[in-house]
């Protein structure tokens, strides 16, 4: 599990501790069932069995693997729409593409992350490289989906290229835990990610017996998803192992600690911990789109259907990048068959679901 590291921990900057601050509860454990996604990898539904008002703004989260390829095994996702959300893939081990209708694209790998906000409506494609396929290897990765306020749903689409090198690194106070901060703010320190939801997305690395105690603001919410590992959450030392979420109440503080003991296969408690500002808007979810009213919904599977959501192959901009060289596995038609085929890409609910 590479994403980014440091050979020297001692010399990054060092998250403040508070002691006087106060560590939110633990509201709520889930685990991740199992499932398989687009053309058949292997993914960790980690919302599952949450409810959507304790997620918001996010909607949607998987982890991807880990899982180790044979050649000829790698697999992706076939052209999809989106309307109404941001999605966020970040790539641990292994390498991605991607390429959207509206130009976005690029290969992502070891600790870069491809943010597509979808706005008012696009398709796009995500498939490992051609040389990936052939020799088959180590896959493993997050597609985060973040939800838009109905203000910023039919805004232009748009693509971010965020490299792991971009990212901003700090310590924790005991010098025991390397924190990556992809989007947002912490303790005065701002990731890359240029986010229209405010946010914070964050990956951090536990050694065995380390404390995190993550200044984290009040008006966020607060989840923990256990990637690798195992450890205690909150001062309450809920124990938590890998493929579990710890959704948190109030305060003003995160409080994760990693297992003295940890498997030779996981050294470390590996952690991915977000929060952003809720839109306590209507939620219309199904499938590939993320609306406010159930007819909100309806209507992006007809405007799919009628072509509005994008063509392929995209029209560039004159400053775009160019198109990524790629395998016969990206042509052809991109309507699928049946409204199936469009709700079973992600993983999503192919059913509608509505909250606040």
């Amino acid at each position: 599990m590479p994403a980014v590291t440091v050979s020297d921990i001692t010399i990054l900057p060092r998250v403040s501790d508070a002691p006087n601050s106060r560590a939110r509860r633990v509201k709520s454990i889930t685990t991740a069932p199992q499932g398989f996604e687009g053309e058949g990898f292997p993914v960790r539904r980690a919302f599952a069995g949450v409810d959507l008002a304790d997620l918001d703004p996010f909607i949607h989260l998987d982890q991807m693997g880990e899982v180790e390829y044979a050649p000829g095994e790698p697999k992706g996702t076939p052209w999809h729409p989106h309307r109404g959300f941001e999605t966020v893939t970040y790539i641990i081990d292994g390498i991605f593409d991607h390429q959207d209708s509206n130009g976005g694209g690029g290969t992502i790998t070891d600790g870069d992350t491809q943010w597509m906000t979808a706005g008012g409506g696009i398709l796009h494609i995500e498939t490992p490289p051609e040389s990936l396929v052939m020799s088959g290897g180590l896959f493993h990765g997050f597609q985060l989906w973040v939800n838009l306020p109905a203000a910023k749903k039919w805004s232009a689409p748009a693509y971010q290229d965020v490299r792991a090198h971009d990212v901003a690194l700090l310590s924790s106070a005991d010098g025991g835990a390397l924190i990556r901060i992809i989007a947002g703010e912490l303790d005065g320190h701002t990731g890359p990610g240029t986010t229209q939801t405010p946010i914070t997305l964050i990956h951090a690395t536990l050694s065995p017996g380390a404390e995190l105690r993550l200044p984290w603001r009040k008006d966020y919410n607060a989840l923990v998803y256990a990637m690798a590992g195992n450890g205690f959450v909150g001062d309450e030392n809920r124990p938590v192992h890998m493929g579990q979420l710890t959704v948190f109440g109030d305060g003003d503080t995160i409080v994760v600690r990693a297992a003295n003991q940890q498997e030779s296969r996981s050294p470390n408690l590996e952690l991915f911990i977000l929060g952003g500002e809720p839109i306590k808007e209507p939620v219309a979810w199904m499938g590939p789109f993320v609306m406010n009213t159930k007819r909100e919904v309806l209507d992006a599977f007809e405007d799919f259907k009628a072509g509005k959501l994008g063509s392929i192959p995209a029209i560039y901009k004159a400053d775009a990048k160019k198109p990524l060289q790629r395998t016969d596995k990206l042509s052809g038609d991109v309507k699928p068959s049946s409204d199936a085929d469009i709700l079973d890409v992600h993983n999503a609910p192919t059913e509608l679901q509505e909250g606040n």
